[in-house]
Parts: structure tokens; sequence; C-alpha cells
């Protein structure tokens, strides 16, 4: 039986009932993707995860990929890439890439729709089968021969990976010191050694195209220091032609040195990349392509980025779903003690499921579980608005402006919700058994550590929320979606049920604004004209908490908007299930506003309370 449980019918609920993304399908640029047939999609994408995708997710972890240094070469175990090969066959990855270069035009809310699926089944096959999605950034940013590339890398589904990250430059990007020089045949040779580089090598694909961020040298303009300074390049694993795609049988000198020892997601292999080092493999130089006429590398990298951390977020809770189902199958089965209103020593023994403190996990774990779906597809819905614009010849700075205010949401606050919760609830759920590698539970929690961690870390995504997509923004994302809260509660639906509810969320969304303006002061006030500039010390140690908060309050009025739809339908639905399944949509949503929005008063006053007196403290004190 497959470790993985999905959740279709709330994936649909949020898709086509909350947010009316059937409105935007069968007409514009997504005219050949009608309502029906996405449900097909999803449909099958879910039987394809189930039964084929999980089936290697055992497997992959307790045989994972060995690096042999002789042949530079890391191959994944046969089990996987039989999996890994089911998926590429299935053709569904093509959601991932544009029309223009052999991808299939499709709302972001469906390709996110189907990534949980297969992220929730065995993450680490979406991650390495990226390469039509970094297709699209080569063809969007490239010229006609970077045009033709992209199209080469969906054609003949090549590899691709994001190379950032330096032994001594983590996410400090811009102190990297990798180079490229410029040849004069126009490409450019690399030299460097780039770290915790995903998918960098394996033997799943022929060849693998290494988007890689470098600092150009002698050229006039380039080279520069700090991120402005750096340029993306293309560089494959294999020489090939730039007409046909055929490799030409050449190694490129880029070869994987060192492949991580990890505590979780093992078969994705993480990789150290050493590029144009006369020590390694053949000594070859490292070659590649500027991608695009201009050196404009870190804003092209972050398109590659911001798709990575939608996929750490939709990760994570595509984990925690399936965690908590297997919670809840499990708790449904096990018999353990007598219910608490018959204490009598021959009272019959129940199921854990009839015992309080087990409800309450289980409800904690349901109602964060389809509150952060609601999130990722919420979010997704407004790359939907980017897409159609963008089909239409405009922009919609509104829909990327509150697309990246909730990116940082989606990976930050997902993954450590995702990642609490597995480990405090769903495994507890299961007891001593949780602990055994009998249940997928302990398995979750390891491979979900490093969603908190990668793709910038949570303290990361909580300065760049403040920083960037809040005061750089000047709050106007952030007015915009405090706003649609306010006018849902300014309504009545629900029929009175969910009054107390809308009551939290109202406070709640007081308090967090209080939290945004009181570090809006500190930040006023450590302007070195006017103030202590220490005070800066103060807002960024609210950073995350604020990341935290906002996420409650968000999850909480995008459950309540859901309550609202489910208590619209259970006047008309018949069958059992379908009430059944809209009654755990309103209890869901009551519990999640019950259970966490009274903690955000308790937030702002902590954060109102801060002081520099940590960082007054001597590190020997430490």
């Amino acid at each position: 039986m497959s470790h993985y449980k999905s959740n279709l019918r709330d994936i649909e609920f949020n898709l086509f009932e909350v947010l009316g993304r059937d409105k935007i399908l069968g007409a514009g640029p997504f005219a050949e993707l009608d309502a029906d047939t996405a449900r097909e999609i999803l449909a099958e994408v879910d039987r394809v995860a189930r039964e084929d995708l999980a089936a290697s997710f055992e497997d992959s972890d307790r045989n994972p990929p060995v690096f042999d240094p002789t042949t530079n070469t890391a191959p994944v175990p046969a089990a996987f890439k039989k999996s890994y090969d089911t998926w590429m066959d299935s053709g569904f990855w093509s959601l991932q890439a544009p029309a223009e270069v052999g991808g299939t035009a499709a709302p972001s809310s469906l390709v996110w729709s189907t990534a949980e699926l297969v992220l929730g089944a065995n993450a680490p096959i979406w991650m390495y089968g990226a390469g039509p999605f970094f297709s699209s950034v080569v063809h969007r940013n490239g010229t006609d021969r970077d045009k033709r590339i992209a199209e080469i890398m969906v054609e003949r589904l090549w590899g691709a990976t994001m190379v950032l990250t330096e032994p001594d430059a983590g996410s400090d990007v811009g102190s990297g010191r990798t180079k490229a020089t410029l040849n004069e045949d126009g490409t450019w040779n690399i030299s460097g050694v780039k770290r915790f580089i995903t998918s960098a090598e394996s033997d799943l694909q022929e060849n693998i195209m290494h988007l890689v961020l470098a600092r150009p040298e002698g050229v006039e303009g380039a080279g520069g220091p700090g991120t402005k300074g750096l340029s993306l390049f293309l560089v494959p694993k294999y020489h090939f032609d730039l007409e046909t795609g055929e490799l030409t049988g050449e190694r490129n000198g880029v070869y994987v040195t060192n492949v991580e020892h990890k505590m979780g997601i093992k078969v994705s292999n993480t990789c150290e990349l050493t590029f144009g080092d006369p020590q390694v493999g053949g000594g070859e130089p490292a070659k590649g392509w500027l991608l695009g006429e201009v050196h404009d590398g870190i804003a092209q990298m972050f398109q590659v980025i911001e798709n990575a951390r939608m996929m750490v977020g939709t990760k994570a809770i595509a984990t925690l779903s399936s965690g908590y189902l297997n919670a809840l199958e499990y708790a449904k089965q096990r018999v353990q003690g007598a219910d608490l209103t018959n204490p009598a020593k021959t009272a019959p023994r129940v199921t854990i499921t009839h015992h309080p403190d087990v409800r309450r996990s289980l409800l904690v774990q349901k109602s964060f579980a389809e509150a952060m779906r609601s999130l990722v597809l919420y979010t997704a819905s407004w790359q939907d608005q980017v897409q159609l614009a963008e089909a239409e010849g405009r922009e919609d700075q509104l829909a990327e402006a509150v697309n990246d205010l909730l990116l940082p949401i989606v990976k930050g606050y997902g993954s450590e919700r995702s990642w609490t919760i597995l480990g405090t609830e769903s495994l507890q759920t299961f007891g001593g058994s949780g602990f055994l590698q009998d249940y997928p539970i302990e398995q979750y929690v390891r491979d979900a550590k490093i969603d908190t961690l990668y793709e910038g870390t949570t303290a990361i995504q909580g300065q760049d929320f403040f920083f960037r997509k809040i005061v750089k923004n000047q709050g106007q994302a952030l007015g915009h979606l405090a706003g649609e809260i306010k006018t849902f509660l300014e309504n009545e639906g629900g029929n009175g049920r969910l009054k107390e509810s809308r009551e939290l969320l109202a406070t709640a969304l007081e308090d967090a604004n209080a939290i945004v303006g009181h570090m809006f002061n500190d930040l006023m006030a450590s302007d070195p004209s006017s103030g202590d500039i220490r005070n800066v010390y103060k807002v960024a140690q609210n950073t995350s908490r604020l990341l935290m908060v906002i996420g409650d309050v968000v999850c909480a009025w995008l459950l309540l908007r859901g309550a609202e739809v489910a208590l619209e339908k259970l006047g008309t639905v018949t069958l059992p299930q379908d009430k059944d399944f809209y009654e755990g949509k309103v209890a869901a949503a009551q519990f999640f506003a019950a259970y966490n929005l009274p903690k955000v008063s308790a937030e702002r006053a902590i954060a109102e309370a801060v002081d520099n007196s940590i960082m007054d403290l001597p590190e020997s004190a430490f």
C-alpha cells in the first residue's frame, strides 16, 4: 500500500468552489484547457502519484545515491528511476513549460495543484524534473540562441539546476567569487566552486543545464561588487549541437566533486559543483553562454528562486496533509483505553479518536493542512492574474505585488508550521510507533526539516517579507490584502455560525496591523540623523514573528472564506460524504480561529516589548 494519502477533494474545493478557477479555463491563453480537462488531469496525476511515484519513496531513503569520486557520478536507485520515468512519460510535466517551447499553457493554480500531488508522493521527482520550468526562464530572458536552447531542453527532457551558493557565500549571494571570462567565440569560461546544488548529478537525463551566477571579468561595465555585478550563464554538463540538440560526446568542464550526506530527502542529490578546475575531471574549461545580452543575473535568477520558494511551501504542506491523513487512519484503528466518561475498570476499550486530546491534535493537523493548501492556491490565483495580463500584453502590478508579498508566507510560514506539526502532532498520534520506520511519519519529519532551510531560511523569509515586500512596497500589497479581509469581516455570510470566528479574526487583524506599525516606528527611529541606528536591531527581532502572525491571520481568513462556501453547500447537498466534507470545512475553520488567533494578541505584546538587551549581551555570556 502506498504511503501517500492525497486530498484531491479539498484541492478541487479550493480551485473551483472557492477560487472560481473554472472561470479562467477554456478561454484566453487557456482556451485549450477547460475545467473538465483540468479535473481529468488532476485525477490522473493523483492516481499516478499514489500508485507509481510513491512506490519508490521508502526505497530511495534506505538506499540513497552513492557518490563515486573516480567518475564524479551519483546514480539514483533503480526504483526511483522507474518512478521518475513514469512521471516524465505521463507528459504532465508540460504544464510547467510555455507552449512556445513545447509545453502546455496552463494556469499556475492548476500547476501547483498537480505539484502538491507529486511533491507529497515523492518530492525529488518534481525537483529532478524541473527542466521544463527552467526552460521557461531561459526562453523569457534569452536571445534567439537561448530560446533555441530552451526548446532543446524541453524536446530532450534535460535536467536543470539553479547554481548560486558558494562555500564562503551562503545566503550572502553578492559575496560570490565564481568568475566568468569571455572567449573569442562569444562563449564564457566559468571557474569556481558552488555548493548545495540540487539535482546537479544523476543518471536520469542525458544532459543537465546549469544556470550559474558568476561575476564577469575583463569586459566593460561588468564584474562589479555585490549582486549587481553578477550575471547568469547557461553551462551544460555535456556539449551539444545548438541546432539539433544532439550531444557531441564531449564533456564540459563542470563536475560534481561531492554529494552531501543528509538527514532526509536523501535521493535528491545535493552537490558541490566545480567549474573549470584543471585538476578535476579531464581538466576541460567549463564553457557556457551569457543568458540574454545584459548583465542582469540576480533579477533573472530570482525568477527561478521565486518558483523554488513556491515549490518548497507546496512540498511542506503536501507532506503535512499526507502526515495528517496517515495519522487519522491510524487513530481510527488504534484501540487504547476507555472513554473518559466511563472510568470503570471493565469499560470497553475504544479507538483513540474517542479521546479529547487526540481529537484536538487531529484538528490541529487538519486545519493547518487545509489552511496552507488554501494559502498556496490563493497565492497561485494571483499568479494566474499575472499570466492573464501577460497574455493580453499588459502588466498587472497589483497581482505581481500581492504574489510577491505572499511568497515568503508560503515558503517561510508553510515550512515552519508543517515541520513543527508533523513532529509534534502527526508523529505523536502514533505514539511510540511513530518513532519507527514501520510508518512513513519519521521519514516525513526528516524530509520536511530541509523546507525551513533551503531557498532562504525562515529568518531570511521574515526579513524579505518586511523590508522588501512591505517597506519597499510602501505597504500597498499588505494594505490590499488587509482590505480584502476587512471586506470579508463586514459581510454577514455563514448564517451566524461564523460570528465568533469573525470577531477573533477582526481582533487578530488589528493586532497584526499594530505590530507592523510598531516595526515601522522602530525602523524610522533608526535613522542616524534623528535617532538610534541600533533600533533596526529591534525591527529584525520581530520580522520572523510578523511572518508567522500574518500567516496565521491570512490562513484563518482563507479557511473562513471556505467555511462560508461550505455552509452554502450544506443547504443543497444530499450525499452523506458531501455533508461530512462541508461540515469538516466549517469545523476546521472555527477550530483554527479559536486555537490560533487569540495568540496573536500575545505576539503583539511581545513585539512591542522588544528591546536591544540581547544585542548588548557580550558573546561570552552566551
